[in-house]
């Protein structure tokens, strides 16, 4: 298929996903009006911005929303670099020849991945917390890093696991030992196959990120249940938070399809 037929695809399926965007936001908003007419609910979406960002002194800072946001992404960037530390490890583990090390990669996986999170957040706050002195902050970014990069080990397995055997045999007969081969021949071929699925786990941990919230951290949910407690803005707030969530998840998915395009230039 030539470039310029391949461009016009691009092109056709670019406009048939906008206007089906457009037909469903156009559905969901007429949906909306007609509960709410039957409800007889009261929009006051003009209180809203305030809490996103105020003037003060000639000067535009950030309203408690938009600190809570902040706190959120903190979080999750911190947990998101751990989680996939802690995936590798627990792939390569996973695929090495010691017994020990498998064991413990087994383990951890089936005891995280069978458990709730809300659980595993509260057992590190509630019991580690006091023993080990572990803040609020920091068990939430431990519960979190273990939680997805369990989900995240096994996306990086299966990475390794599909390079052909071919390649591990090449990087032998040239002198490299098993770390050099995953370094420079394993990792980089595996990591462009298993970007879309990691991204994947990424939007998972932001909206996981969510629950930190019963711990009594001021992320963007608990800003948000402070700020309806207080004024009753129920849908208003709501409806906000949700379009930050959206905004944040919809910029990091077109970063790493920027990212994936670099990574695998078309021929």
């Amino acid at each position: 298929m030539s470039h310029d037929a391949i461009g016009e695809n691009r092109v056709r399926s670019t406009l048939i996903d906008i206007t089906l965007y457009a037909v469903v936001m156009i559905a969901i908003t007429w949906l909306l009006a007609v509960s709410t007419g039957q409800l007889g609910y009261h929009w006051q979406w003009y209180r809203v911005p305030q809490y996103l960002f105020a003037i003060k002194n000639g000067q535009i800072v950030s309203g408690v929303l938009i600190a809570g946001l902040k706190v959120t992404l903190q979080i999750t960037t911190i947990s998101l670099l751990l989680a996939f530390v802690i995936g590798l490890v627990t792939a390569l583990l996973r695929l090495s020849n010691s017994l020990v090390g498998r064991l413990v990669a087994r383990i951890y996986l089936e005891v995280i991945r069978n458990t709730p999170l809300l659980v595993q957040l509260f057992f590190i706050y509630f019991v580690l917390g006091p023993i080990f002195e572990i803040s609020a902050f920091a068990s939430a970014v431990v519960a979190l890093s273990l939680f997805e990069g369990a989900y995240a080990s096994e996306i990086f397995r299966a990475g390794i696991v599909s390079i052909h055997r071919g390649q591990w045999e090449a990087a032998f007969s040239i002198g490299l030992n098993t770390r050099q081969t995953y370094r420079f021949i394993v990792l980089p071929q595996a990591i462009k196959r298993i970007l879309p699925p990691l991204v994947s786990q990424a939007v998972s941990l932001i909206k996981d990120s969510a629950l930190v919230s019963t711990i009594a951290i001021y992320d963007l949910t608990m800003q948000a249940q402070a700020i309806i407690a207080e004024t009753f803005l129920v849908f208003e707030i709501w409806f906000t938070v949700a379009a930050m969530y959206f905004i944040v998840i919809v910029v990091l998915s077109v970063v790493v399809y920027y990212l994936q395009k670099r990574f695998q230039p078309e021929y």
